[in-house]
């Protein structure tokens, strides 16, 4: 049966959706992925720091992928560490044989599917009750979001909430920020430039940028639809210390939820 369940460790608040036989080797990737990276912060605090592409000095798989996604959307490794340690845990429990899941790292998703998800987005503004409709796939794909109006992550922007989506988990989460950091005022056409400039770079599927009531679309999105919104289904720590913008999925399917 597909369960909805919450679990923290250090400053990751992960919310999955999975059979509840799969979840463990889920949990068991976000500890391989949270070593990796406080490897390597303790071998090279700027890791941690620096708001600047920075070259990977390891095999590490979830070390290269944030330095690689950092390079393409010149920004620091850490802007993509929430969706890589998403992608990490989805790719583990797809490989142990789940058919539908969804990890949501404080609003960075990964996910596949065997039928439809819906994820809505929150933006804190006035623009309310929209969500992405993600058809069935056995790929994973990444929606990840970055705002300067809700949550604790720096974005340098104004923005709402900005959205990209890549099949490279690690890359949607680095461009959402950089786009976060691009989009400077509620103007149509600056907001269009803004999303047409990312979603053109390569790897990237589409992206989407609010500032109030303006909404500006590029690339090949998931269908935007109408949703009731659930604050309940968004993933914050449990000692609300904050999260990046809610990205809240739900299987269609409901299933039982827990939180631990």
């Amino acid at each position: 049966m597909v369960i909805r369940e919450h679990f923290e460790l250090g400053e990751t608040a992960l919310t999955i959706i999975a059979d509840e036989e799969f979840i463990p080797a889920g949990k068991e990737a976000v500890f391989d992925a949270r070593a990796s990276i406080e490897a390597a912060i303790a071998s090279d605090p700027y890791f941690a720091s620096t708001w600047e592409p920075i070259e990977a000095v390891t095999d590490d798989r979830v070390i290269r992928r944030m330095c690689s996604a950092a390079a393409a959307a010149e920004v620091g490794p850490m802007a993509a560490v929430a969706g890589t340690v998403a992608w990490e845990a989805v790719e583990a429990m797809r490989d142990a044989g789940a058919g539908t899941v969804v990890a949501d790292n404080g609003g960075d998703i990964a996910l596949v599917c065997e039928r439809p998800v819906t994820v809505g987005i929150y933006s804190g503004g006035p623009l309310r009750n929209l969500g992405l409709s993600v058809g069935p796939r056995s790929d994973v794909l990444g929606i990840c979001s970055s705002s300067a109006k809700v949550g604790h992550s720096i974005s340098l922007g104004e923005s709402h909430v900005c959205t990209v989506v890549a099949e490279d988990v690690s890359l949607a989460d680095a461009f959402a920020t950089a786009l976060g950091n691009m989009v400077a005022s509620d103007d149509v056409h600056h907001l269009q430039e803004c999303v047409s400039r990312v979603a053109s770079f390569k790897g990237v599927k589409g992206a989407m940028a609010n500032i109030g009531e303006n909404l500006a679309m590029a690339g090949d999105l998931p269908r935007l639809v109408r949703v009731e919104e659930r604050e309940a289904l968004i993933t914050r720590r449990s000692l609300n210390i904050g999260g990046n913008p809610f990205l809240g999925a739900e299987y269609m399917d409901k299933g039982e939820e827990r939180r631990r």
